[in-house]
């Protein structure tokens, strides 16, 4: 496992020091901005992470290859996204109960235009349900959020926002689930309710 910490998108501090930090289960690693290595580290006794404090902010792409006993272990790669343009779902399963109780937890985020996943965005998200479900609450993981969970809008936190989905009692079908934005290329998705 390799992780990189932060995200790469960080416009406000192009030339600015933004430090990196890498867990990993190997036991060293080697950091990348842009192809160029910004050295190895090895994980010391009682360390859970590896950091490189002095990685000057650039645009682009940052990668961490991580080794174990010498041999390459696994690796990660962060980049820098272009300009929000579409809304991506996910959903925990597709298919539920139509029992009136059952439900589907629907991950809504925000990617450019080659579909990488923009981290840092906030836009907000109309979600809508047709069939034989409906959205009874939306959330985003903001702590400081005073938004009703009934809400079917809600901002991205962190480029992500979260849409439940329940089936409505006694009517097996298809629901379909519509994620919309201002400026954005709108989502759609099937969940199956089944009997």
């Amino acid at each position: 496992m390799a992780h990189i910490l932060p995200h790469w998108n960080w416009p406000d501090r192009i030339g600015q020091i933004t430090p990196v930090h890498v867990f990993t289960s190997g036991d060293e690693a080697e950091l990348f901005l842009n192809g160029k290595s910004k050295g190895k580290k090895k994980m010391q006794k009682l360390e859970y992470r590896l950091r490189w404090d002095d990685v000057i902010y650039e645009p682009g792409e940052l990668k961490v290859i991580s080794y174990k006993r010498g041999k390459k272990w696994a690796e990660e790669t962060v980049a820098t996204t272009g300009k929000a343009s579409k809304i991506i779902l996910t959903v925990d399963r597709s298919n539920i109960q139509a029992d009136g109780k059952d439900l589907a937890f629907v991950t809504a985020q925000i990617a450019d235009e080659n579909g990488k996943i923009i981290p840092n965005v906030i836009v907000p998200i109309s979600f809508s349900a047709m069939g034989s479900g409906e959205v009874i609450a939306t959330d985003n993981g903001d702590p400081a959020s005073l938004v009703s969970f009934a809400s079917k809008t809600r901002n991205t936190y962190s480029g992500k926002a979260l849409a439940i989905v329940q089936s409505k009692n006694g009517s097996p079908g298809q629901i379909k689930l519509t994620a919309t934005s201002p400026g954005l290329t709108q989502a759609e998705m099937i969940i199956n309710s089944l009997k």
